[in-house]
């Protein structure tokens, strides 16, 4: 079974057991930012292990994607934006039935439908060579059809963001407050009210937490909370034999320049097989990731899917699955998750920001760390 919606109840209890075992959002954000650029990619090179097998047209199809997914990699400016096109109403139907009171609110279905979600990234080297010093900037967009709902910046020490509150409780289906209706005592979120760039030292924002909840302890451990180079070698050797036996890549032609290519496979015997490679490292993995058992799997979608690539002049620019296909009932409907590739967007230091007190990142004024956006 594949959920697509759960009830305020059920995210309730997870955003609890979340706050409960988590560290401070803030010191993570500048790893997830990495962790998710690279997810992406790998989970791209992955379905393009193919190449190693197969007919003459798989390995054609499998190696131009391969090409495609490296040359992504020798790229300084990248970015990569995710989508769902679907309409609301197709959200709201393969989300089925609820408990009174647990419906999906079609408001809730519109924002998810119309949002997008832009991750930038700019280097002074090949992206696949970079280290953390060698980026000369990051960033996270989050948009709705009138505009940016909110930005996060990493740039040097210093982690910057930005929100249209006004725009973002709108498209959420309730008022924020304005910065007049602030208390004394909470002046300091009136630029975020605003929608002025505020800003916070990485540095001692890791300081804190790391006083806050004893990760050195964790450090001495030697499990971060990143996959070195070595480990990420071991995962996509272990993964890629998998993926040459479970997927099948063809060439669906195309026009205006443009190729697809179409790689099908059964996402349970995939999942299977992948977390039966993983399982053996799993002492290697970032602290806190737990693999699915055998037992949780028997409940994952036993249904072929495909994932449509598009590359033009051998660039990769378009990746794209229908997420309906993963559905117990589908009824009809589709939810197109579609991810584009292109030029990192301005990833500079916004002139003018003003600093926050280290204590205040985390506050209400922060979509990316308040849970504004634990929806995304």
């Amino acid at each position: 079974m594949i959920t697509l919606y759960e009830g305020g109840a059920v995210r309730r209890h997870k955003e609890t057991v979340i706050t409960a075992t988590s560290m401070s959002p803030a010191t993570r954000m500048r790893p997830v930012i990495r962790r998710t650029f690279t997810a992406v990619g790998c989970a791209t090179v992955l379905l393009a292990g193919v190449s190693a097998c197969g007919t003459v047209e798989n390995l054609t199809a499998g190696q131009k994607v391969d090409h495609a997914v490296e040359g992504l990699g020798q790229k300084k400016s990248l970015s990569f934006e995710l989508g769902l096109p679907a309409k609301p109403s197709a959200l709201v139907k393969l989300a089925g039935e609820a408990e009174p009171g647990d419906e999906m609110p079609i408001k809730f279905a519109e924002l998810f439908t119309e949002a997008r979600v832009k991750v930038s990234v700019e280097s002074r080297k090949p992206l696949a060579d970079s280290g953390e010093k060698d980026l000369v900037g990051t960033g996270v967009e989050i948009s709705g059809p009138d505009g940016v709902l909110a930005e996060y910046r990493i740039v040097g020490d210093y982690m910057y963001y930005r929100a249209d509150m006004k725009a973002f409780g709108e498209a959420m289906g309730f008022p924020m407050p304005t910065a007049d209706e602030l208390p004394e005592s909470e002046k300091e979120f009136k630029q975020v009210l605003e929608g002025k760039w505020v800003k916070v030292d990485g540095r001692e924002v890791g300081r804190a937490a790391k006083g806050a909840s004893g990760a050195d302890k964790g450090d001495e451990a030697g499990r971060g909370d990143e996959i070195d180079s070595k480990t990420q070698q071991k995962l996509l050797k272990a993964v890629r034999s998998v993926v040459a036996h479970e997927v099948t890549f063809s060439n669906k032609g195309g026009s205006d320049g443009v190729e697809r290519i179409v790689a099908k496979a059964s996402f349970r015997d995939l999942l299977t097989g992948i977390l039966g490679k993983l399982r053996p490292l799993a002492d290697e993995l970032p602290e806190g990731i737990e693999l699915p058992t055998d037992k949780e799997l028997k409940g994952a979608p036993d249904k072929k899917v495909a994932v449509s690539f598009s590359l033009k002049d051998d660039d990769l620019t378009r990746v794209s699955i229908d997420l309906a296909t993963l559905a117990d009932d589908p009824k009809g409907a589709k939810l197109p998750l579609v991810i584009t590739f292109g030029e990192a967007d301005d990833v500079s230091a916004p002139s003018g920001a003003t600093k926050l007190p280290t204590g205040e990142f985390g506050g209400p004024g922060n979509p990316f760390t308040s849970g504004l956006l634990g929806g995304f």
